[in-house]
């Protein structure tokens, strides 16, 4: 079964086109669950975006999907988008933080 790092390490793959920074260290992602399944473990996950507007969402969220089903032990991924808490700045990493300049 994956465990949270292995899914997260998937999800860092994603970025959101218009910052060009990872939905993980954006701080997008809210929830991961990975649930057994047949034939392998399928994984929930609770996602976010900037702007409840955000034009690239639905790129977003398809592009997290195909990441976390490429995952060999992994048969589904169900990406749930939603808006509360709402996003802010203070949920990014200091990586993010340093990739788009804000201090």
């Amino acid at each position: 079964m994956p465990n949270e790092e292995t899914i997260l390490a998937a999800l860092r793959t994603v970025k959101d086109p218009e910052l060009n920074v990872n939905i993980v260290d954006l701080g997008l992602i809210y929830t991961v669950q990975v649930r057994p399944a047949e034939p392998a473990p399928e994984v929930d996950v609770e996602m976010t975006l900037t702007s409840p507007a955000c034009p690239a969402g639905p790129q977003i969220i398809r592009d997290a999907v195909m990441a976390l089903e490429k995952l060999d032990d992994v048969s589904k991924a169900n990406v749930k988008l939603v808006m509360s808490p709402p996003w802010s700045q203070d949920r990014m990493t200091d990586a993010a933080r340093d990739e788009l300049g804000i201090f």
